[in-house]
């Protein structure tokens, strides 16, 4: 026997650019919005009836208008609204999940002034949320950033290690940490100041990386999501996903020269993956 099993539709890279200019100081922001519905869509695959489909290009609409009209000043508010507004308003779904990246801007700064209504986007850094709602449950919520480049130059070292006939990586006790952080972290149940939160979480990634004495990157990840957690009540676990973004020390012998840690060539592949999540239990 044949039959549907899992399916989930939407609409995907809905692209929002919001401006509040009722203020002398304009805000701008820029998110992406993913839209997925679950429900009983089985007579669409099997025999075309769309008499239970919302069009993925009202979902498009949908958010255009919402966002329009949102007070919500987070991109966690704003999925939270927009999926209890598509429950609410469409009763053949079961569930709805909004992801949201958000691309930072700041004010564009000339001469130590901050210009009113000139904008500098953040690198490549982005803010992400998700928020999946099933008909008759509390929301799930979880928010993190990608593509957070860091780099620290001292108080890093890699010794210890396994050595079989394969190893050719030397022993350091002095190299460079570079890493593109992407950290994802669910709420606890309750009421949240989802701003302060975000603000905390990745002030304290930063701090930790900073400051830690690491042996390694797995050593520095935990140190990070667990002070992650401890500084932030409203979240409940934090997962961490960090590559080791290489930097290999140039050979200038060849030169007659003697590289004292300073000279490297940045590498994008192959590179170390290292991902781990940090919960709190009882």
């Amino acid at each position: 026997m044949i039959k549907l099993a899992e399916n989930r539709y939407g609409k995907h890279r809905v692209r929002v650019v919001r401006v509040k200019r009722d203020r002398s100081v304009h805000s701008f922001e820029e998110w992406t919005v993913d839209v997925l519905l679950t429900g009983n869509f089985l007579d669409c695959f099997e025999s075309g009836d769309n008499s239970r489909i919302m069009a993925t290009d009202s979902m498009k609409n949908t958010v255009y208008s919402l966002a329009k009209d949102t007070t919500a000043t987070t991109i966690e508010e704003f999925a939270l609204e927009l999926t209890d507004y598509l429950v609410k308003t469409n009763p053949q779904i079961d569930s709805a999940r909004v992801n949201i990246t958000g691309s930072p801007w700041d004010h564009l700064t000339v001469d130590g002034v901050a210009a009113p209504s000139a904008f500098v986007k953040k690198g490549g850094e982005v803010e992400t949320a998700s928020v999946h709602r099933e008909r008759g449950s509390e929301p799930n919520v979880t928010a993190g950033l990608e593509n957070l480049v860091i780099m620290k130059t001292a108080n890093s070292e890699f010794e210890g290690f396994i050595r079989d006939v394969h190893t050719t990586l030397p022993e350091t006790a002095d190299r460079l940490f570079g890493t593109a952080v992407q950290a994802q972290w669910a709420y606890a149940p309750g009421r949240v100041d989802f701003n302060a939160a975000r603000r905390t979480v990745r002030n304290t990634l930063l701090r930790v990386f900073a400051s830690h004495s690491s042996k390694s990157v797995q050593h520095t990840l935990y140190a990070m999501g667990k002070e992650a957690l401890e500084s932030t009540p409203a979240l409940s676990e934090i997962t961490l996903t960090m590559p080791n973004k290489h930097c290999l020390l140039v050979d200038l012998s060849k030169f007659g020269k003697t590289n004292h840690n300073e000279i490297f060539v940045p590498t994008e592949e192959p590179y170390g993956y290292i991902e781990a999540t940090i919960r709190r239990e009882g």
